[in-house]
């Protein structure tokens, strides 16, 4: 009886395995769409699959350690229509993953989203809701040719910059994570973005 159990577990952890690796991925390509307003509510996976498959390339680019990186060409690679880049670093509780798209002329931002975090629900966890994402089209990155990032500030700041967004109430650790990592992973792109 043992012998059975062990090999009914041992097998229901290998096809549970495999689906959460397929989940996860299809989740990233979710968010690769989202970036750029392609994901609509209600897509099928096989729809969030063949929108990724014909609408985004991905390359990659050597940063100034000498790492590869891997980036995403929204249209095509002679005519782009954005870029997204991969964001992630160190949140209050986790690490937070997301992604960041530019339009064609590598500055002006066309959309971000952050998911797979463990901050905290109604607080850090805002950071994945539409209306934080929202804040961010439309600043730019760059400022007099130097790389500036976006800085999430309190609204008063906010009004005044095209290089920052308002913040979350409450969240003010999550944001300053942020604020961090996407510098630092923007940076790691300058030869991309030049």
């Amino acid at each position: 009886m043992a012998v059975i159990s062990a090999l009914l577990l041992s097998m229901l952890k290998i096809n549970l395995q495999e689906r959460q690796e397929f989940n996860k991925a299809l989740d990233t390509k979710k968010n690769v769409l989202k970036t750029v307003g392609l994901l609509e509510p209600g897509m099928s996976g096989s729809e969030v699959e063949e929108l990724y498959t014909t609408k985004f390339t991905q390359q990659t680019v050597t940063d100034s350690d000498g790492n590869e990186r891997e980036y995403y060409i929204y249209g095509s690679l002679q005519s782009p229509e954005g870029y997204i880049l991969p964001v992630s670093g160190k949140g209050v509780w986790s690490t937070i993953n997301g992604f960041i798209a530019l339009e064609p002329d590598k500055n002006t931002v066309k959309g971000i989203s952050f998911y797979d975090h463990g901050e905290t629900p109604g607080l850090g966890g805002e950071i994945e809701k539409d209306a934080f994402a929202n804040r961010f089209r439309g600043k730019k990155i760059f400022r007099d040719g130097e790389l500036v990032s976006i800085t999430i500030a309190k609204a008063r700041l906010e009004e005044e910059s095209e290089h920052a967004v308002d913040g979350i109430s409450g969240a003010s650790l999550t944001t300053g994570a942020i604020n961090t990592f996407l510098r630092k992973n923007l940076t790691d792109y300058l030869q991309l973005l030049r």
